[in-house]
């Protein structure tokens, strides 16, 4: 399928593995330019490598990290125009709210809403301008079902969600587009931390953990980033105008509501 955004330009955030690098890869499939940006210079530089092989498109790397304004500068620098923008950083860690002080809230505001509100700020008026814009927000399912223990992100993430459902009205009639992706469990490095927290809180084993996050998805497995990769490819396509302020949830079925 064309997605008839050949030539396009893409800012990928998070983008060195997991899902962001499902989102990078299936765009430069479609011959988006990329600008992918992560804090790892080693997995940056060999996933941009191999995206360059795959598909032949045009890949600059930063290296820097997204949730700081010196990061932000540095990325939306090396990407002359953003047609189609990513963001996604890394969630909080898992854990106690008793635990959570001041410094952990606003830290996980930062990362997780602070810093996709910026990007998008500083990216929007031009799409405006060139009357094209897609915008995708990696979030969670947690925004719809929130997890106990990532009661740091179900916050941010869901203040976010709140912002981004307000603005997505206001820039649509001008081909600009906000839509937000939801993931359920994925096999990323995530996955490993919310293992290990499960069986820290439990006394289960790491597998045993995996095994009861597992049993909670109808389908049986755990999603895979490049199947997440292609829904963001979709939503950033030329014919997806019509499609703004939506939550997109990936999680196997686990989500058991009627209405999404």
């Amino acid at each position: 399928m064309d997605l008839k955004i050949a030539g396009r330009t893409a800012l990928v955030c998070g983008a060195s593995k997991g899902l962001g690098k499902g989102c990078a890869l299936s765009l430069a499939m479609e011959g988006v330019n990329l600008v992918i940006a992560a804090r790892g210079r080693d997995a940056l530089e060999s996933t941009a490598e191999e995206i360059r092989k795959r598909t032949g498109v045009t890949v600059h790397t930063v290296v820097c990290d997204i949730t700081t304004p010196e990061g932000r500068e540095v990325a939306l620098k090396a990407t002359p125009h953003v047609d189609i923008l990513v963001t996604n950083a890394g969630g909080p860690p898992p854990g106690d709210f008793h635990d959570w002080r001041r410094d952990d809230w606003i830290k996980a505001v930062d990362s997780n809403m602070i810093a996709p509100i910026e990007l998008i700020r500083q990216s929007i008026d031009g799409m405006i301008d060139r009357r094209f814009g897609r915008i995708i927000n990696i979030t969670s399912s947690a925004v719809k079902a929130p997890i106990a223990f990532l009661g740091l992100s179900n916050g941010a993430r869901a203040g976010l969600t709140g912002f981004v459902a307000g603005l997505s009205r206001q820039v649509v009639k001008h081909n600009v587009t906000i839509n937000n992706l939801l993931p359920g469990p994925h096999a990323t490095d995530r996955l490993g931390a919310a293992s290990q927290s499960i069986a820290t809180s439990t006394g289960k084993s790491i597998e045993e953990a995996e095994q009861y996050l597992l049993a909670q998805i109808p389908a049986g497995r755990f999603g895979l980033p490049d199947e997440f990769g292609l829904a963001c490819a979709f939503l950033c396509g030329a014919g997806a105008g019509y499609i703004t302020g939506q939550n997109l949830l990936l999680d196997g079925g686990a989500y058991g509501g009627t209405f999404g």
